[in-house]
């Protein structure tokens, strides 16, 4: 690093720093053999040669966290087996047992690396179709050498639009007016049908509010598109299970029982002979795709788990998973763990409500968590996301560092109220506080000093809040605006 400048060698720290912090978040995950990147039934629907590849060769690019690092390896097939793809987002495995029968029980969660970012820097999607937050979930029942597979997918409102912060609890989405949006539309549901099969969209966005606009939109583009393998539902989640009716959930599970069946499950007996295959899958969404979401794949999941079981003979006719203790303790805690990891990647927290896919109920003290777990998404979201956002892109080779170039984009210059205006009002407070605390020969005058000071931080605040883009902290190295 002699030739280096020393500006080069400080953004190489940054950059460094960057890289460090996307390796320190859990969820990354190899095998050297098994194909981790891809569903039971995507394996087994496979040639003979395709058997023969290397991992890397066969591993699905929307899995793989390090094909960018590998990229000068792919070109030379006698090191394919030093080159192992790596997977990022959850997985957990038990070994359970109901009526003295032992069965294994998997939950994978695939995140994509395409679109990949942070909560509010990346929604939507891009122009070839690709989604944020992107999730592919497949459940895994291994019993007596047959294997039973349900897959589900996750992925931000597939049409053009942003939510950039603003330091606003909650930003306005905005959706774009400039582009074709049935063009990526199309194309995302086109790649969705191949992979996946019949798509069958759950959309929990709330129908009044801000969120509305999503959803009207969402509605009225798949009804343009007009694609007999695409069907929709909105069910707006907040307003049904309002003031703790989360057994209303059930309305919604007797809408989509039909369609669950007819999709049914992928089964391959002990013998390797396929029994029955998935013929689509649900593609649930939320705003962020992560805690609405999740409680509702959980119970897709166990309804899908249930018939497995039964087929597979492990449950008695009649019998139920919820009258199952220990499995059913085992089951609700794998998906709240499975929420948290992908709420931990996307959003910088843990997720909300998982006291209700933990225990089967809303509790005060749930209430209490997602309050702080809210708290900690909002600063991160206005303060720390545009360095996750920047390591992201760095790790997955969106942006490439160039020796030549004198300075990164790291160094943006600051406006000079990026500074002056967060003192000036801390100042105001103060001095308000302490005119309080050390009145004046009289009370008007206190009050007086105490109207000015006040007077001076709340209008310093408004002015902050009014230019909120420039206080948070945004990406540097890839112009989000660019790439929406």
């Amino acid at each position: 690093m002699l030739h280096l400048t020393d500006i080069q060698l400080q953004d190489n720290k940054v950059f460094l720093s960057m890289l460090n912090h996307v390796l320190s978040v859990d969820g990354f995950y190899f095998s050297t053999t098994y194909d981790l990147t891809h569903t039971l039934q995507r394996l087994a629907n496979t040639s003979p040669e395709f058997q023969e590849m290397s991992l890397l060769e066969r591993a699905d690019p929307r899995f793989v966290w390090n094909g960018h690092l590998l990229r000068e390896f792919i070109a030379q097939p006698e090191i394919h087996r030093f080159a192992t793809p790596v997977m990022h987002g959850f997985i957990t495995m038990h070994s359970c047992s109901i009526n003295g029968k032992c069965f294994d029980w998997l939950l994978i969660s695939r995140r994509s690396c395409f679109r990949a970012g942070v909560r509010y820097y990346v929604r939507g999607i891009d122009s070839e179709g690709h989604a944020a937050n992107f999730v592919e979930t497949e459940q895994i029942v291994h019993y007596k050498g047959s294997k039973a597979s349900f897959v589900q997918t996750r992925g931000s409102i597939p049409f053009f639009w942003s939510q950039r912060p603003n330091l606003k609890y909650k930003p306005k989405p905005q959706i774009s007016k400039s582009v074709n949006h049935m063009d990526g539309f199309q194309r995302h549901f086109d790649s969705q049908i191949i992979s996946y099969g019949k798509q069958m969209i759950v959309n929990l966005v709330n129908q009044k509010g801000s969120e509305k606009p999503l959803e009207q939109t969402f509605s009225k583009m798949v009804n343009s598109m007009a694609n007999g393998m695409v069907r929709y539902v909105a069910f707006d989640f907040h307003k049904e299970c309002s003031r703790m009716r989360w057994d209303r959930l059930q309305i919604l599970m007797d809408q989509l029982a039909d369609q669950q069946d007819e999709f049914s499950y992928f089964l391959v007996d002990s013998e390797g002979k396929t029994v029955t295959q998935q013929e689509g899958t649900f593609r649930s969404n939320c705003m962020d795709c992560l805690d609405r979401t999740n409680v509702i794949q959980s119970l897709l999941a166990r309804r899908s788990l249930q018939a497995q079981l039964q087929r597979l003979g492990v449950l008695h006719v009649g019998q139920r998973i919820e009258e199952q203790a220990d499995f059913e303790k085992i089951y609700k805690n794998a998906w709240a763990d499975n929420a948290n990891a992908c709420a931990k990647q996307y959003a910088g927290t843990g997720a909300l409500k998982t006291d209700y896919t933990r225990t089967g109920k809303r509790t005060q003290w749930g209430l209490i968590m997602d309050g702080w777990n809210s708290l900690i998404r909002y600063y991160k979201n206005n303060f720390s996301d545009g360095f996750r956002q920047d390591a992201i892109d760095l790790f997955l080779g969106n942006y490439s560092v160039d020796e030549v170039e004198p300075a990164s984009p790291l160094h943006v210059k600051k406006d000079w109220k990026f500074l002056a205006l967060p003192i000036i009002m801390v100042v105001a407070f103060s001095m308000c506080i302490i005119c309080l605390l050390m009145a004046g020969d009289t009370w008007t005058e206190t009050l007086a000093y105490v109207l000015f000071w006040g007077s001076a931080s709340f209008g310093t605040f408004a002015i902050i809040l009014y230019n909120g883009k420039d206080f948070v902290d945004a990406p540097k190295l890839v112009q989000k605006e660019k790439m929406d």
